[in-house]
């Protein structure tokens, strides 16, 4: 385990309201990974996480949960408090689950936005920042995010904490009289400044002078009007990805106020808000929210102004993944014109529709493992794609593949198993969205009809299932500024939006099933090389004596990781259903005939396979009765 350094002290901080009065404080800093695809990521929603009072409530029994509902249960509600409540989970709950985060093989922790929103609305979800100096009280305090990173380090896990560089919340009105109204005004083109109206005070009536911490924007460096598009509401997919000036750069997104990127004067101030945040947290990395929203040179000296300071207190690996929706070609794009700046793209376009796919059993493997091959993926070589990409199989927004978890549509608990399998055991940097090792999926297909919205992704809040609260509030907090008074803050009239569809019940549970394989899992991919650093080849298989091919959709799928002399056998079952049997070729170099490969992992009992030849010199391994969604690592 890796030890932090001595640790800071953690006391009350003033309010820092300008952040070129803020200077690093010499201190030494909890050293960078020597190579990230060491680590295993785990992504949380601070709400939705843990509050740290799980002791008080009853484990949720997925197969017992109807009988877990009170008589007068309302869906309606349940899905009211989801869409729309904080729940109550914060940083010092998010601490108190770090055994559960470290005894399941996790090593780095990506904790979505925990910057302060604005008081009188509900953006639970962290991603409209009013100060990007304080931490949101719904989750805490300053104190308590240090503490979290410095505990994490005790444990010997990173922190990476996800940050918007390319916009604020809505802490502003456009003037009243602009097309579309003051909130959400009509995108203006070409683009050009539209009336600046007023700011908004803490109770979000327009004002013109901002006195509180909860009016307006903070920093001061954010209080001229120039330092926003001013632009209007923008389509986030029109405008071509190289034009600096397209609209999907210069409007609104949902929720938000565009910063004008293009400016120093809006940038340095953007860059130094952040450093002061790697010096005071002490934390390992940054996610960077909608990356693709910044015009490629502000992308790159943002993060290589980043990267600098991280350098300059000893973190020499910080590591910084941006968000990139749009496609495999716009993420490409980003990673070869900011080269070293950029570590790692998020893996949340084509590459994770076909992952889906693939681990559902309805395409053929090729589909997935053909965006790994030199030339065929715009991402790059097999060699250096490992350490470019963040893999992941369910996140908050699930961009391109439906707003529900993966578990939801899964026939058994064991194809999310399966499909982390894939994860964690291809190239790339595996990352864990909270729930998924308790197979979270929301209530039992027969219920799924009283839901609004449910699978329907243009619905309103149609990502809220994508959100349940694994520490199961009994109910959410109140609307607006009410819902920070403590106890009082609590509205009774709502349900917790709880997982499985339930209310007061967490799911923290080490001995389920799927949480069980997948830290086997996890232990087997710390434990061998090749599977972190390995090529990585898609095996050809056959059976009763056809010749060899890629598998179609549904059977079994194999794949080596080889690193110099030693050869790892991944096979999964990709059919939901049945047991599957194949012949799978391996290196006869390493394994010739005669040689036997020996489990590291099985969902059955299996004993060492011998490796056997045909006429044509080619080896291969006879594996037998895999089980439906079945998962086999061979060494």
């Amino acid at each position: 385990m890796s030890m932090a350094p001595a640790q800071r002290s953690v006391g009350s901080s003033r309010r820092l309201t300008q952040v070129r009065d803020w200077t690093p404080t010499p201190r030494d800093h909890f050293p960078s990974p020597a190579d990230w695809r060491n680590e295993v990521l785990y992504f949380l929603l601070p709400d939705r996480f843990s509050d740290g009072r799980e002791d008080q409530r009853q484990l949720a029994t997925p197969d017992a949960v109807p009988s877990m509902r009170p008589s007068s249960w309302s869906w309606e509600h349940w899905a009211q408090s989801g869409a729309l409540r904080y729940q109550g989970g914060n940083l010092a709950g998010i601490e108190s689950k770090l055994p559960y985060l470290a005894g399941l093989g996790i090593t780095a922790l990506w904790v979505a936005p925990v910057f302060k929103q604005r008081a009188n609305t509900d953006d639970y979800h962290g991603y409209a920042i009013q100060d990007f100096l304080e931490v949101d009280p719904h989750f805490g305090t300053q104190n308590d995010l240090i503490k979290l990173v410095q505990a994490a380090h005790q444990f010997g896990i990173r922190v990476i904490l996800d940050i918007v560089v390319n916009h604020s919340g809505v802490n502003w009105l456009y003037a009243p009289d602009v097309p579309g109204g003051p909130v959400r005004p009509d995108y203006v083109s070409p683009p050009q400044q539209l009336p600046f109206g007023a700011w908004l005070d803490r109770a979000e009536r327009p004002t013109t002078r901002i006195s509180d911490p909860n009016d307006g924007v903070w920093p001061v460096e954010f209080q001229d009007q120039n330092a926003y598009t001013r632009a209007g509401s923008a389509d986030p997919g029109k405008g071509a990805t190289d034009d600096p000036l397209a609209e999907f750069r210069r409007g609104d997104l949902m929720n938000s106020r565009d910063l004008d990127v293009m400016r120093d004067d809006v940038l340095s101030p953007l860059v130094r808000v952040w450093q002061y945040w790697i010096d005071t947290t002490d934390c390992d990395g940054f996610r960077i929210d909608t990356l693709k929203h910044l015009p490629y040179d502000a992308a790159r000296r943002f993060c290589g102004a980043i990267k600098e300071f991280a350098d300059s207190i000893g973190k020499h690996n910080f590591f910084i993944v941006g968000e990139m929706a749009g496609g495999d070609l716009v993420a490409s794009r980003y990673l070869e014109l900011l080269g070293a700046n950029l570590d790692a793209a998020l893996d949340i376009n084509d590459a994770r529709s076909a992952l889906h796919r693939v681990a559902r059993g309805a395409a053929p493997a090729l589909e997935y493992f053909q965006m790994f091959a030199a030339g065929a993926d715009p991402m790059g070589s097999h060699r250096e794609h490992g350490n470019r990409h963040v893999s992941v199989l369910d996140d908050h927004d699930n961009v391109g593949v439906p707003k529900i978890r993966f578990a939801a549509e899964a026939p058994s608990p064991d194809q999310v198993v399966a499909a982390i399998a894939i994860v964690a055991l291809t190239l790339g940097i595996p990352c864990i969205y909270y729930g998924t090792e308790q197979a979270l999926s929301g209530p039992e297909r027969e219920v799924r009809r009283w839901l609004p919205s449910w699978n329907n992704d243009r619905a309103p809040y149609a990502d809220r299932y994508l959100r349940e609260a694994m520490f199961g509030p009994q109910h959410p907090r109140k609307a607006g500024q009410a819902g920070l008074a403590g106890e009082a803050g609590i509205d009774t009239d709502l349900p917790g939006f709880g997982a499985y569809g339930t209310s007061g019940l967490h799911c923290f549970n080490v001995d389920s099933p799927v949480y069980e394989k997948i830290r086997e899992i996890l232990a087997i991919r710390k434990q061998y090389a090749a599977l972190r650093y390995g090529r990585q080849y898609l095996r050809q298989t056959s059976l009763f004596d056809r010749p060899f091919s890629y598998p179609e959709a549904g059977e079994l799928t194999a794949w080596s990781r080889i690193l110099a002399d030693s050869e790892v056998v991944c096979v999964v079952n990709t059919h939901p259903l049945d047991a599957r049997d194949a012949d799978i070729v391996v290196d006869s170099a390493l394994h010739p005939p005669g040689s036997t490969l020996t489990p590291a992992f099985s969902f059955s009992d299996y004993q060492s396979i011998r490796v056997q030849g045909r006429s044509d010199g080619t080896a291969f391994i006879p594996v037998r009765n895999v089980p439906r969604s079945g998962v086999l690592i061979l060494t």
